[in-house]
């Protein structure tokens, strides 16, 4: 398993063809095997040098912020009929899991376009499509961006992203008249005991109270889940990120679910090193996959 991957900011852009992996599974005849579009948006550890020149923080603080080895856990879920995308750049360089207009003026030493301020709580938070902080509250820059540099990281690995990620839904849903997007994150131990659970939880759906998908998807995996022995809250403290909004369209036969994974299942949160707890976790998620790749999902289509 690797760590932190620095990337020369200097490289081509058309280099950042490799700031996201995907991979699919397919048929015979070139379609999807099944409706399944897996994302692992914030596990990606590639920090280019432009942003570590201008950080304040060094790589280990930096890291906190990622769902780290979020793309393993799942890396095999191709081979069990899902499509999976993975981000390669790190969340705090670019995050595809916000809207690309979610920009903070205050990190920026130049006017924003008026489209690129997107007033939310997750700009106030710091946590916009470039984030002000990390895990914590610390300030990652020690100098403010211009524009110019935000504009590069959307044009040339969000954008690319999303273009991506649509194109495998639309995929699903031209071959089984549905498509199932679970977007994988991970939480830390701290924020899955904030639950309001006696003993917090170990999975979080979130399904933007019931607005991403139909109620059919999220009770038949948190079955599944409960199934094999784990704590499952639904919606609380996460209900869903940009992708979820985006892409769950329930009328339109797109269903959106997010899934957050408890770091204490699998992740040493101090060094980000894995635990003994990865191998069984990482198997669990793939007897997740075969049956959801097994389901009958024609109650979806309508």
């Amino acid at each position: 398993m690797t760590a932190w991957e620095p990337v020369a900011a200097n490289e081509p852009a058309a280099s950042w063809a490799g700031a996201f992996d995907v991979r699919r599974a397919l048929g015979a005849d070139g379609r999807p095997l099944t409706p399944l579009v897996f994302a692992s948006p914030h596990s990606g550890r590639c920090y280019p040098d432009d942003m570590m020149d201008a950080a304040a923080l060094d790589a280990m603080a930096i890291r906190r912020s990622e769902d780290a080895f979020v793309d393993e856990l799942v890396g095999d879920t191709p081979g069990l009929g899902a499509a999976l995308i993975s981000a390669r750049l790190a969340r705090a360089y670019i995050d595809v899991n916000r809207d690309a207009c979610e920009l903070d003026p205050a990190m920026f030493a130049d006017e924003l376009p008026e489209f690129a301020r997107g007033r939310t709580a997750r700009v106030a938070a710091g946590l916009g499509a470039i984030a002000r902080v990390v895990s914590g509250g610390q300030e990652i820059y020690r100098r403010k961006l211009n524009y110019a540099e935000a504009a590069a990281r959307i044009d040339q690995i969000h954008r690319p992203y999303h273009a991506a990620l649509a194109g495998l839904v639309a995929e699903a849903q031209s071959a089984h008249g549905v498509a199932i997007l679970i977007d994988w994150h991970s939480m830390p131990a701290a924020a899955a005991r904030s639950t309001g659970r006696e003993r917090g939880c170990d999975m979080v759906l979130g399904d933007r109270f019931g607005a991403a998908c139909a109620p059919e998807l999220a009770a038949h995996v948190e079955r599944l889940l409960t199934g094999m022995g784990y704590r499952v809250s639904r919606n609380t403290p996460y209900a869903g990120g940009y992708t979820t909004e985006h892409y769950g369209r329930p009328s339109r036969r797109a269903h959106a679910l997010q899934i957050e994974i408890n770091r204490g299942l699998y992740l040493d949160e101090a060094q980000l090193t894995p635990t003994d707890g990865f191998d069984e976790l990482k198997t669990n998620l793939g007897r997740l996959t075969g049956k959801l790749a097994a389901a009958d999902w024609g109650v979806l289509v309508g």
